[in-house]
């Protein structure tokens, strides 16, 4: 059975959402992403999230892994999952180096390396072992970096869970790949399902090779704007915007992955367009010329026929758990459908 999940916001207010989150609660959604850029933290808000709800999952969507210390990160988690009964989800991604270097001032380095330590060492803090590593990470700090004063900690509380499921964004081919071998879940941006194969089939296959079966299945994350109905076509113009951000802002030219995304879908042209005009302040333009294909397939927009055929191409692709922003004035009408159909 399929579950629902819906982010929220990254550049709305905390104390706007609650309201949302227990209507869609109450209306059977299964997991709330909290996302984190150069915006408020996200587990401030996870942890108010824990106090006030009572059954949907808590993730965050996601956790640089630049920005705090492998075991804080570790620490975050469980004390989401202690203070909201077992219902933590961590999310983690490299982010890229404009927001790493921009706003944290931290190099952007080795984020494959750094992601595969960032979650052996929150498994280990989880099983409350003594925490030894050597890697990019040394720890204890050796002698010859620090004080030689360091000594081996486990976690004084007792999680929970000794296991906190853990879902990596990723859309380059070794991303993909380091969390299809490692992470419970996988989370991918402007996932068009008919292009899956194309794009990310071989790095998939080759993390599952190697993939520890104590892990579980692989869970895929991934959808869009959600709205149904005979006069909504309009409605997923809406996700211009922001596509044309990703795809034309985040990062510079010859640096910027979801602008490689784009072109390995095979809108090149479109890509370099939007890119082009973007970085040169005509953020509208760029807007417009985001494919037509790009979103009528990436997203849930339309007539309830159309929409239930996406969700069969979604869960051809893989997709167990479908990530919905539900927009218009029947949003909330439209989860309800959209809930039934994925079921």
């Amino acid at each position: 059975m399929a579950q629902i999940s819906m982010q929220l916001n990254y550049s709305g207010n905390n104390s706007d959402m609650v309201a949302d989150v227990l209507e869609y609660e109450k209306r059977g959604l299964d997991i709330v992403w909290i996302p984190e850029a150069y915006s408020f933290d996200a587990p401030t808000a996870m942890g108010y999230l824990s106090a006030v709800t009572k059954t949907v999952k808590i993730g965050s969507g996601i956790l640089p892994i630049y920005s705090r210390t492998p075991a804080l990160i570790a620490m975050t988690a469980a004390g989401v999952d202690e203070l909201s009964g077992g219902r933590a989800i961590l999310g983690l991604g490299a982010s890229g180096p404009q927001v790493i270097e921009g706003w944290h001032g931290i190099p952007y380095d080795r984020p494959l390396a750094r992601t595969r330590e960032v979650v052996e060492i929150c498994r280990n803090v989880w099983r409350r072992e003594p925490l030894v590593h050597h890697g990019l990470y040394e720890i204890p700090l050796p002698l010859e970096r620090g004080t030689g004063l360091g000594k081996a900690l486990k976690l004084i509380n007792h999680p929970i869970r000794r296991s906190i499921p853990i879902y990596i964004a990723a859309i380059g081919p070794k991303n993909v790949e380091l969390a299809a071998e490692i992470a419970e879940g996988w989370l991918p941006i402007f996932f068009v399902p008919e292009f899956k194969d194309k794009i990310w089939k071989n790095s998939i296959d080759s993390g599952l090779s190697r993939r520890d079966p104590k892990v579980g299945p692989f869970d895929i994350v991934a959808g869009g704007l959600l709205a149904i109905g005979d006069d909504v076509d309009q409605l997923v113009d809406l996700a211009r915007p922001l596509i044309a951000l990703y795809v034309g802002g985040m990062g510079a030219k010859g640096k910027n992955f979801y602008n490689d995304l784009a072109r390995r879908y095979g809108f090149e042209k479109e890509a370099q367009e939007i890119q082009e005009l973007y970085l040169s302040g005509y953020k509208k333009e760029a807007a417009e010329k985001v494919p037509e294909e790009l979103l009528k397939l990436s997203n849930f927009v339309g007539s309830k026929g159309f929409v239930k055929d996406r969700v069969e191409a979604f869960k051809d692709a893989g997709v167990g758990t479908f990530s919905v922003t539900p927009i218009g004035e029947g949003r909330y009408e439209s989860f309800e459908i959209f809930r039934e159909m994925t079921q």
